[in-house]
């Protein structure tokens, strides 16, 4: 992604982060997950000499001590690996700015464009007072983002995110910074090119088939450019396909058509909120 994580992302995965390095870490750091950068490293510091080793509970194999700074910096590694997502359980203004005062730019809606599911928004950026969120506003041309109140926001997180790749006309699937799989689709022909941006997963809608195949992922972009006549609406997707020869080529009004197979690997991964990243 474009951007690193603030200390208030840094809190959420802090305690997972330290998890991977050392049981012992854990003990050490897993109340501090509130914290500041600042913070953590002092209080880590205090519990390292002065809290009694708990009975049965020993140093790691090599004997040393597991390092505050380390684990501080293992813990910002892991928060640009963890997308931060809330729901949206109304609509909530968005603002050019972090503070009270700000120029209003949007809202981010309660619910999806054509089906009313409750919004999880992908959360990009949080605010270094952990009070604001930034994201890119849903179903908006031209893509513009903007800031929400976190107050009060039911918080979750994913490690998956989805990146389309228009030149290679390839669907990757990355978790936790690995690539899960990679997998062709069709996107948008020339004159209906697949709008590159960075969107989210706004609804998981089955079908008995068709030109959408079984099933399809509407996200939280717009096409622009639909084709004349087109009474198809214009929200994106990445959807399966009745015309399987379509895969690989620019061929689309603008969504993304995958196979059957691909669909069934994509089904269990992606939930509401997912971020999905479209490239040149």
């Amino acid at each position: 992604m474009r951007r690193h994580a603030h200390s208030s992302k840094l809190a959420i995965v802090l305690t997972l982060a330290v998890g991977l390095l050392t049981p012992m870490a854990a003990n050490m750091v897993g109340a501090q997950a509130g914290a500041s950068r600042a913070s953590v490293r002092a209080s880590v510091a205090v519990t390292v000499a002065a809290t009694p080793r708990p009975r049965g509970f020993g140093l790691p194999a090599t004997g040393i001590r597991p390092d505050p700074v380390q684990i501080v910096r293992a813990a910002e590694r892991v928060g640009r690996l963890v997308n931060v997502l809330v729901h949206v359980p109304r609509t909530l203004p968005a603002y050019a700015r972090p503070r009270a005062g700000a120029s209003q730019v949007g809202v981010v809606p309660a619910g999806s464009k054509y089906y009313g599911i409750p919004i999880v928004a992908w959360v990009e950026t949080v605010s270094g007072d952990g009070r604001w969120g930034l994201v890119e506003l849903p179903y908006t041309w031209p893509r513009r983002e903007g800031w929400i109140r976190l107050r009060g926001l039911e918080r979750d997180e994913t490690r998956v995110q989805v990146h389309v790749d228009l030149s290679q006309h390839s669907v990757t699937v990355r978790k936790f910074g690995r690539v899960l799989f990679r997998a062709p689709g069709a996107t948008g022909a020339s004159s209906t090119p697949t709008p590159v941006g960075e969107y989210f997963v706004t609804d998981r809608v089955p079908f008995s088939g068709g030109s959408y195949g079984t099933f399809a992922f509407g996200i939280s972009g717009i096409q622009p450019r639909l084709p004349a006549g087109w009474t198809g609406g214009n929200q994106l997707a990445i959807h399966g396909t009745n015309n399987p020869s379509s895969i690989g080529r620019s061929a689309s009004a603008g969504c993304v058509r995958v196979s059957e197979t691909t669909l069934d690997r994509l089904i269990p991964l992606l939930r509401y909120g997912t971020p999905v990243i479209v490239h040149a």
